[in-house]
């Protein structure tokens, strides 16, 4: 190594720490795609303690006991989550069948006017009972298949929910125990990194959560304004995409762009587009910036990166859980930063 110039030994010696560090971050990811079933409880977990944890501090100082404390949290989620959750499933079913139907014709006057052949949704669905027919050993078992994961996802919904209680009543209790484990006399910074990532988390949270609902009324209303039909509908869907970031926004407003395209027109049409876009404007540009903490910003390539990593691990759970993820290692990366620069 002594033969080698200077520069060419700190190549080699930051390789060497990449790859180290590649392998390690692989092994793990490999290690919670398998143990999913744990692993995602565990997360969501986190983010929804994150989120609860103003609450579950003001019961504390309240003087009420920190178990009835974490007890009456997840109450209130439940019963907010419940309320929201029958809310916007209310409103889909209410205006489903018009956005579906809307969606219908709008890829009709697509096809119609690019003049592409057997695409319509209509063509689609004229061929499913053949289909069905053809494939119904296939569509059992995937109607089988189907009915355990919706049971695999309550069962981690249920035990995450478990999990926030005891993520609130024993943060304390878990903070000392990180303590112990830390090497050496790292505790400090231990403890530094893990209160700067949940502190990144926890303004993610509350930031999306606030940011989602303003976007929703705002779209909401101009829909309504437009007098475009499932206006509530694509408001609910509008609410539950802003936890994906970029991508929900766009499929959202793509959803409203094309009921609006198919019942009310192409100038009508323009004015929806107008509207997302304007909503989009105001979010980027003040919600994010006034309501998010300064350590959530991450530049929208990190964001994209992370979705498009997010869901090639784990699906639409991996696209829900890398920005906060993200943002978590950004945290400990700023804590870092600032004490060793």
């Amino acid at each position: 190594m002594r033969l080698l110039p200077e520069p060419v030994r700190r190549l080699a010696a930051w390789c060497a720490v990449v790859l180290l560090v590649s392998g390690v971050v692989w092994i793990a990811v490999r290690l919670c795609v398998t143990f999913r079933t744990a692993v995602t409880p565990v997360l969501l977990a986190l983010l929804g303690s994150a989120l609860l944890r103003p609450l579950f501090r003001r019961l504390v100082q309240a003087k009420v006991n920190r178990s009835l404390a974490a007890g009456i949290t997840c109450a209130a989620v439940l019963l907010v989550v419940g309320g929201v959750g029958y809310v916007v499933a209310l409103a889909l079913i209410d205006s489903g069948q018009q956005i579906a139907s809307s969606l219908e014709n709008a890829a009709k006057s697509l096809t119609d006017r690019f003049g592409v052949a057997g695409t319509s949704l209509k063509d689609l669905a004229s061929h499913g009972r053949e289909l069905l027919s053809k494939f119904g050993g296939t569509a059992v078992s995937n109607v089988i298949s189907g009915v355990s994961v919706v049971a695999e996802y309550i069962a981690m919904a249920v035990l995450a929910l478990l999990l926030v209680f005891f993520f609130l009543r024993d943060a304390d209790r878990a903070l000392r125990s990180l303590r112990t484990l830390a090497p050496g006399d790292t505790a400090d910074v231990t403890e530094a990194m893990a209160r700067r990532a949940f502190a990144a988390v926890e303004g993610f949270m509350r930031g999306t959560t606030l940011i989602a609902f303003i976007d929703a009324v705002c779209i909401t209303v101009g829909l309504l304004v437009l007098d475009v039909p499932g206006a509530f509908g694509l408001g609910a869907l509008v609410f539950v995409g802003a936890y994906i970031p970029y991508l929900g926004a766009f499929i959202s407003g793509a959803v409203s762009v094309l009921v609006a395209f198919a019942d009310r027109g192409f100038v009508v049409a323009l004015w929806v587009l107008g509207v997302v876009l304007a909503v989009q404007v105001l979010e980027g540009h003040v919600l994010q910036p006034m309501i998010q903490s300064r350590t959530v910003q991450l530049h929208p390539a990190a964001v994209l990166l992370a979705i498009t990593a997010g869901a090639s691990v784990a699906g639409i759970v991996g696209m829900l859980l890398a920005v906060p993820l993200t943002a978590a290692a950004f945290g400990i990366a700023h804590e870092l930063r600032e004490r060793y620069t």
